[in-house]
């Protein structure tokens, strides 16, 4: 009988983190990251948050700016040696306006010990996959 795989899904770690984040449930979204984790936003415009409280608050405040907020996982792919990339669509309305928020964005995380150190968010989807693809190349 063959042994099961102790290597850790990746791609579907990633996923349930998604899913998570989509219902609302943000402990179970954190539940993807290491025990002192960074949350890169300068890609997006925004900043270097650290540690669980930072990442966890930045996720309930982001969230709190939308209704009918959902993240589409796109694509992700397990480039190797600890590097995912995906590609995620938001899509939600700004709190007491019609405005509507629709935004491409990717997301290259490191995953060292099958949990999450690192996420680096870019709006630039190629930049994105560069970096992903770099960084699995150097530590192969």
């Amino acid at each position: 009988m063959p042994e099961k795989s102790t290597t850790p899904d990746l791609v579907e770690l990633w996923r349930r983190s998604a899913e998570a984040w989509n219902s609302g449930d943000f402990d179970g979204a954190m539940s993807m990251f290491s025990p002192n984790p960074v949350w890169d936003a300068t890609g997006v415009g925004l900043f270097v948050y650290q540690g669980h409280a930072a990442i966890r608050q930045y996720l309930v405040e982001w969230m709190g700016f939308l209704d009918d907020v959902h993240h589409e996982v796109e694509e992700i792919v397990d480039l190797g040696h600890g590097i995912t990339f995906g590609v995620v669509s938001t899509t939600g309305r700004m709190k007491g306006s019609n405005g509507e928020l629709d935004m491409r964005w990717a997301a290259v995380a490191e995953w060292p010990d099958g949990l999450t150190t690192r996420v680096t968010v870019y709006t630039d989807i190629d930049e994105g996959r560069t970096t992903a693809e770099r960084l699995a190349r150097e530590r192969s």
